[in-house]
């Protein structure tokens, strides 16, 4: 199976929203009138960013759903993704089984796959994704203001309780824990719906890749604020909860959540505990926005609480 029978075969699907999709030198996209057109680039290495013996569906969802995940933090309706692909060799079993995980989260969320390119190589996936808001409407990092709430969506921490447990670093999960966190690692979820009901009520947003800490603070870094979080309030797996200290470093640093943080003025609490239900996830408020730099963890007593990591580190 050469390049172009790979691409007919398993990545040729009929383009609802492009003008041109798959099959010219270039796809052909037309974005709604009063619509701010966004583009951002996610690219997922073996061995840096999952395990090598990944299940292809699996891998297939989550190649696309950490586009997605940038997307949702900014509150835009993904459109139109390409694809581009390195593999070690054309396996066609393999190769079927993330197309069916691309395409079923594609699918779910309307979003073509207008091109994208392929290449025999080390296994590496890259996703281009563009999305739209409504004109002047979309969440940035720069619009925190002290007096803000801070809230996150989901349970933070369970996909680096994963990975901390594949690589020994911990102990075995028990069971109900470990299925969640392979869940989380394997099949997260782009808090889409979450991001587009925030538009009117939120001041700022960011995806929760690299860990909470650390993507909170490009949150403060751009708005010139400093941002207070609350140890005991982080949302954690159920099962977690009864040694939350054992895992404080998965929930504030650990990285692979793609939940959304964000902040949102204290009058508009009760409207945003109503979005947890329309968007279908928890939400929960962690902290709050003050004057200065920085991001602080504090615990009960309103001391600072040191962690062993600061979230994940592409060059580590």
């Amino acid at each position: 199976m050469n390049e172009f029978e790979l691409i007919r075969r398993y990545f040729t699907r009929p383009a609802q929203r492009a003008v041109l999709g798959v099959g010219d030198d270039a796809a052909i996209l037309r974005p709604a009138a009063d619509c701010d057109l966004h583009v951002s680039v996610d690219m997922l290495v073996q061995d840096r960013h999952f395990f090598a013996d990944v299940a292809p569906r699996a891998l297939g969802h989550k190649t696309l759903a950490v586009n997605l995940s940038d997307m949702a933090a900014m509150g835009a309706a993904p459109r139109w993704v390409v694809l581009s692909l390195a593999l070690p060799a054309a396996d066609e079993a393999w190769i079927a089984g993330f197309a069916q995980g691309f395409f079923e989260l594609a699918e779910r969320y309307g979003v073509d796959v207008v091109g994208g390119d392929t290449t025999r190589g080390p296994l590496t996936l890259s996703v281009t994704v563009g999305g739209e808001t409504p004109r002047g409407q979309a969440l940035r990092r720069a619009a925190a203001r002290p007096g803000d709430d801070i809230w996150v969506s989901g349970e933070l921490g369970l996909g680096a309780m994963a990975v901390r447990s594949r690589l020994g670093k911990i102990a075995p999960l028990p069971d109900g824990l470990r299925e969640a966190a392979w869940r989380k690692l394997e099949y997260p979820e782009p808090r889409i719906a979450l991001g587009q009901v925030l538009l009117p009520l939120a001041h700022a947003a960011a995806d929760v890749s690299d860990g909470l800490l650390s993507d909170l603070g490009h949150i403060a870094a751009a708005s010139q604020v400093a941002a207070e979080v609350w140890a005991d309030a982080l949302p954690s797996h159920p099962q977690a909860e009864a040694a939350r200290g054992q895992w404080l470093d998965c929930l504030a640093a650990g990285g692979d959540d793609y939940e959304l943080v964000f902040t949102a003025p204290a009058e508009r609490r009760a409207q945003i505990e109503a979005c947890a239900a329309t968007a279908g996830c928890r939400l929960s408020r962690i902290g709050r926005v003050v004057a200065g730099q920085g991001v602080s963890l504090l615990d009960g007593a309103g001391t600072i609480t040191k962690l062993g990591s600061i979230g994940y580190d592409h060059f580590n």
